[in-house]
């Protein structure tokens, strides 16, 4: 032993040292930098954070040392066979620990999750290329350089002050230049879909009415409409009379609490506030509860609390649809194209009952004739009638008269293609329509959607090919409950669900500077995340997004995140076409942006409110979004938290517990749903592992693992559902008998015995008279068996299923 230990240090002094050296990415707010870091070989090291390039210095020339005494050739050939061999021995072994190293730093996982963070691997540059491969670093240095501020200010003020409404000569003008634009970008392909939608609009024939009800019941004096042209699009019409009782936001908690201090609002006029909840759920929930029509007014106290600040006029009446629901509500279910004819059909969704927009002036009169208790506290507002009372009150005549009108509505399309995986399609889309101004609600969103084209098309100029395609789409019939971007979903649902990786919503991107939120599919919160590290703030020098969050609120996602909501045209994408989708917004600290919805939506207005920040936080909206397509379309592994489900699914459970007595007592169980998420849980830990063992350079096990990550949404859709029937079929988020969200009403009702107040059940569910235990049978087969198909198909081939049924 000792004689073989001291042969193996002459080797070693006599053998070159082969020199390892590691690059590694070093966290920074923007850009990153290089460090070296001497790789010593042992097995217990800490492996690298990010796969990087590495370099390695051969031996040196066997000349370059001074020559031992020649003993013969034959004699010199002997001794020198034994440091041969070993000197092999250690370099081969050197580069077997540091190719395990290097591997196991390609990769970062957590828990049942997988966020692959590649952010040194290279991109070939195209054949007419004659740079160098493009790093990560590179392509962000390069977006910053590329990203004008001032070009978004511009195309804000220029955008917002062209009339665009929905089926208007200017949106065909507009669209025109759109498609012009974007065709001098040079994209790979440009064109535009056109559909036929039914939309809903005034009669200026016949304008909507208000009147007091005399003590003969007939229609007395008229409450002045200011603005004729404010209205709520999809109203039932038609006339409703009734004595106006008030009902706060509306909401179903409000209704349930004004019965429980014995006012009833059935057969009644509803006088809401605006906020909280959309105008649709206002509407549907007046409705369930037995209610003839709906007002619904803004309150100061929700739009300008400060007095400091910019509000909105008392004169001022908010626009808003109340289709609750998303696309024409007149072909539910399918594309509205020109060339299909439908049988007649409505949306579910559609209510029965007139809803008007009403101004704080006529509010404030109407608050004035109300008796009964008095409002609580939390339901006051700043009107000058105070204490506000819950009614009834007289009683008020609303005609209702809008028409609707086949209207033609384009949705323009720009795509860069991909490189490896072209058939993948990393989607962003802004609203272009707007009921007046529309400066924060579509002409921002529209402006940052032109100049990442701009950029990132630049930016393909310059050696950029992405991995997956980047598409593009400025969206018409976005005021009528994202109409344009439904239908294009409903005409291609059967291509999107297997190209469309990621949807990201430019829409209502900027209404304040102070808080950021992110409302998004869990798959993609690891990501932002990430992303947030990167982005300065636009309103806290030296600050990263992500420091300004944890600064007051350590947990951030708690702070950041938030559940996609119905009226954005990402949730379409995720409930009903099974998408991961986000949408980014930024907000004021203390008052919603009070012109949003309003023809006091102007670029001045948003630039006053934003104290003249509006072109900084625009650019920061822009930064996000860029790097998110740029991650989504250049990682070699998608990074999508596919282990996620799993603990939305555990974060549910404690609220199913609750019930595990009740249900035991009838000799009913939730095992199964139990069972169902812990094969989620050990197909996401599987495929975890599967990655992190397999070779990232196999081109087709890397495009077998993406298939299978982004089609995580959609296994959450519910297959045992008609899409015509319940259009967001996914479990968590969409609406109707076969959600969680639905399950745990109707437990709920075990607690109530057979009666229930009206409106109590889930959106888009029936309302019952109490607990059935068929319906609950049927409930859970539905959620456990959507539930067990994710968990098979994440797990991939059926041979490789673990899974007993």
């Amino acid at each position: 032993m000792e004689r073989l230990w001291g042969l193996l240090q002459r080797a070693q002094e006599l053998s070159p040292r082969t020199s390892q050296t590691i690059y590694k990415r070093v966290e920074g707010t923007q850009q990153g930098r290089l460090e070296e870091e001497e790789e010593d070989g042992e097995e217990g090291s800490e492996p690298p954070a990010h796969f990087c390039p590495m370099e390695l210095r051969g031996p040196e020339p066997l000349g370059s040392r001074p020559r031992r005494q020649n003993l013969g050739p034959w004699a010199a050939a002997g001794r020198r066979i034994p440091y041969l061999v070993l000197t092999a021995l250690l370099i081969f072994t050197g580069a077997f620990l540091l190719g395990y190293v290097v591997f196991r730093g390609s990769c970062q996982a957590c828990g049942d999750a997988v966020l692959v963070v590649n952010e040194d691997i290279n991109y070939e540059p195209g054949p007419d290329s004659h740079q160098g491969p493009l790093y990560w670093r590179d392509l962000q240095a390069m977006f910053l350089r590329f990203l004008g501020e001032g070009h978004l200010e511009e195309m804000i003020r220029q955008t917002s002050s062209r009339e665009r409404g929905a089926g208007s000569a200017g949106m065909a003008a507009l669209a025109q230049d759109i498609r012009a634009e974007l065709s001098r970008q040079k994209l790979d392909h440009v064109w535009t879909d056109t559909h036929y939608v039914g939309l809903q609009f005034p009669d200026p024939d016949h304008p909507n009415t208000l009147h007091w009800v005399n003590e003969s019941g007939r229609a007395g004096e008229q409450l002045p409409l200011e603005d004729p042209e404010v209205y709520c699009p999809y109203s039932a019409t038609g006339n409703a009379t009734g004595e106006l009782v008030y009902a706060h936001y509306g909401r179903l908690e409000d209704l349930q609490d004004l019965q429980a201090r014995g006012v009833e609002p059935a057969g009644r006029l509803l006088l809401v506030r605006v906020g909280m909840i959309s105008f649709a759920q206002k509407v549907a929930t007046a409705q369930d509860f037995g209610a003839r029509g709906v007002l619904i007014y803004p309150d100061p106290a929700d739009l300008s609390p400060d007095t400091h600040k910019l509000g909105l006029s008392s004169h001022r009446a908010v626009y808003g649809h109340v289709h609750m629901g998303t696309g024409d509500p007149y072909t539910p279910g399918f594309p509205s194209f020109n060339q299909t004819q439908f049988p007649p059909v409505q949306s579910s969704g559609l209510p029965r009952i007139p809803a008007q927009p009403i101004s704080a002036d006529i509010a404030s009169r109407l608050l004035r004739k109300l008796e009964g208790p008095v409002a609580p506290q939390e339901w006051q507002g700043h009107l000058p009638e105070s204490p506000y009372h819950l009614g009834p009150g007289p009683g008020l005549h609303l005609s209702v008269n809008n028409r609707r009108a086949a209207t033609p509505i384009s949705n323009i399309f720009g795509c860069i293609e991909g490189r490896s995986e072209p058939d993948h399609y990393v989607v962003i889309g802004a609203q272009r329509d707007a009921w007046g101004p529309g400066a924060a609600k579509s002409a921002v969103g529209t402006a940052i959607l032109l100049e990442l084209v701009r950029t990132i098309s630049t930016m393909v100029s310059n050696g950029f090919r992405p991995r997956r395609s980047l598409l593009f789409i400025s969206w018409d019939g976005g005021d009528f409950g994202s109409v344009g971007s439904m239908e294009w979903l409903e005409g291609y649902l059967s291509v999107l669900h297997l190209k469309a990786v990621v949807y990201i919503s430019l829409d209502n991107a900027v209404l304040g500077d102070d808080r950021f939120h992110a409302k998004t599919s869990p798959l993609l919160t690891s990501l932002i995340q990430n992303i947030l590290k990167q982005v300065d703030s636009p309103n806290r020098s030296g600050q990263t997004l992500y420091e300004q969050v944890v600064f007051t609120n350590t947990s951030w996602d708690a702070e950041v995140i938030r559940p996609l909501p119905m009226d954005s045209s990402a949730y379409s994408f995720t409930a009903f076409a099974g998408v991961p989708a986000v949408e980014f917004s930024f907000m004021e600290d203390d008052q919603t942006y009070p012109f949003l919805h309003t023809k006091d939506d102007t670029y001045e207005n948003l630039h006053a409110a934003l104290r003249g920040r509006l072109p900084a936080v625009a650019r920061t909206v822009a930064l996000l979004a860029g790097q998110l397509l740029i991650r989504l379309s250049h990682d070699h592994l998608l990074p999508l938290d596919f282990g996620c489900y799993g603990d939305v699914v555990l974060s549910h459970i404690g609220s199913l517990n609750e019930f595990s007595g009740d249900l035991k007592a009838r000799g009913l169980t939730l095992q199964w749903v139990y069972s169902a998420r812990g094969d989620y849980i050990r197909a996401a830990e599987k495929l975890r592992k599967e990655i992190y063992s397999s070779e990232e350079s196999d081109e087709r096990l890397t495009r077998m693992y993406n298939v299978r990550i982004m089609r995580v949404e959609f296994y959450f859709l519910s297959q045992y559902v008609s899409p015509a029937d319940s259009p967001f079929r996914h479990i968590f988020l969409g609406r109707g008998d076969h959600t969680l969200g639905a399950l745990l009403d109707h437990l709920r009702l075990l607690r109530k015995g057979d009666s229930r107040a009206p409106g109590a059940s889930s959106p888009g569910v029936e309302p019952s008279l109490g607990f059935q235990e068929s319906r609950f049978r049927r409930q859970l087969a539905l959620l456990t068996w959507t539930l067990q198909g994710a968990a098979n198909a994440l797990g991939g081939d059926v041979w490789n299923i673990d899974n007993n049924f």
